[in-house]
């Protein structure tokens, strides 16, 4: 084998690690983006909830005579903060970085 041909296996060689790599970075993308998928879902899907129920109570607030009014009043805050704070919650996730997987490292061509 002469040193041309040691020189195009290596160079074969850091191609197929390299898309090795590559596969392995479009499954961690897969996997965030299902991962993504689930925590909209749940988180979400809570949040919507709560926004069907709180416009329910505000439906009964407008026909609520007047004692009773009061105390949904205090039912219909607590649910606007609850809703309020699922919101920012999410929102934080949303922002959050994915973690560190640690940097992956091109293999150097050498000149022989």
């Amino acid at each position: 084998m002469n040193l041309r041909d040691a020189y195009r296996q290596k160079i074969d060689a850091q191609l197929e690690e390299a898309s090795a790599r590559l596969a392995i970075l479009k499954a961690r993308a897969k996997l965030a983006v299902a991962e993504g998928r689930i925590y909209a879902n749940d988180e979400l899907g809570v949040t919507d909830e709560k926004i069907a129920q709180l416009k329910s109570k505000l439906k009964d607030l407008g026909e609520a005579s007047g004692s009773a009014w009061e105390e949904m009043k205090v039912g219909i805050e607590a649910a606007w903060e609850e809703i309020a704070s699922a919101s920012r919650k999410a929102a934080e996730k949303f922002k959050a970085e994915p973690p560190a997987t640690g940097p992956i490292k091109p293999t150097q061509v050498e000149p022989s």
